[in-house]
């Protein structure tokens, strides 16, 4: 299936992104694959966690305080160990880390800068930093390899089966869900980074933004989260089979190396 047959079929009110990313010294020329319907921009729920953990490292001097929180923040996508990170060292000086580190810029979100997983991105800057995190744990960053090492963790119940649908089981994955109560949509999104070897790097990533207007399931929704219960079942059924098209249509487009 490629783009156009996914795209065409979405309500229109919806929005979906898909970028990828293929480069690396000693490999083909560097390419780049990006498509959007909807949205130029998306709040990026807990897309990321694993970049805010390596900025975060070298701001906080007690490295097990900062393992305490980074870790689960990765692996099981903790909002509140990710808070704990945000807050102690800043979200402008995080953003602006990311800024310096990997040349893409985002703002602090309107209102309540707390909030992180209200920044909002579109897909391909988030390949764009991913690739350059991705480059730094292949030449040795300790942070960098150990945060990819947490991504490899990420389970199946929280990966929306996308290292299945890339055919890529050793894929770090790292995955955001949430629909806010000012929002009429689920908001699902994965980014995967492939193993090339050497140099080599390559990132997929799929954001999508999809209706969910029914009155009864989003006040079972609300209250599972009010709850601390999980909801990825839910994001599941109403996005997971356009995330992993996505995917899959982006690394086809990218090339399987």
């Amino acid at each position: 299936m490629g783009f156009n047959e996914l795209l065409d079929n979405l309500d229109h009110s919806a929005s979906a992104q898909a970028a990828g990313i293929r480069r690396g010294y000693g490999g083909p020329p560097a390419r780049t694959v990006s498509v959007r319907s909807g949205l130029t921009r998306l709040r990026c729920a807990s897309l990321l966690k694993p970049l805010y953990a390596w900025v975060s490292a070298p701001r906080i001097p007690d490295a097990e305080r900062w393992r305490r929180h980074a870790e689960p923040a990765v692996v099981v996508s903790s909002n509140t160990d990710t808070l704990n990170l945000w807050l102690a060292v800043g979200p402008r000086v995080i953003l602006d880390d990311l800024r310096e580190r990997t040349g893409v810029a985002w703002a602090p979100p309107n209102g309540d800068p707390s909030r992180f997983g209200s920044v909002e991105v579109s897909a391909d800057e988030v390949a764009a930093a991913y690739a350059v995190l991705a480059q730094a744990a292949v030449t040795g960053d300790p942070v960098a390899e150990t945060v990819l090492g947490w991504m490899g963790q990420v389970e199946e119940s929280q990966a929306f089966g996308a290292r299945r649908a890339l055919r890529s089981p050793k894929a770090r994955i790292k995955c955001g869900w949430y629909g806010a109560p000012d929002e009429t949509c689920l908001r699902t999104h994965a980014v995967a980074v492939l193993p090339h070897g050497g140099t080599k790097v390559g990132v997929v990533v799929a954001m999508t933004a999809v209706p969910y207007t029914g009155g009864h399931e989003r006040e079972v929704y609300r209250d599972r989260v009010n709850k601390g219960l999980p909801v990825e079942a839910e994001h599941e059924k109403v996005a997971g089979a356009l995330l992993r098209g996505l995917m899959t249509t982006t690394l086809a487009e990218l090339g399987r190396p």
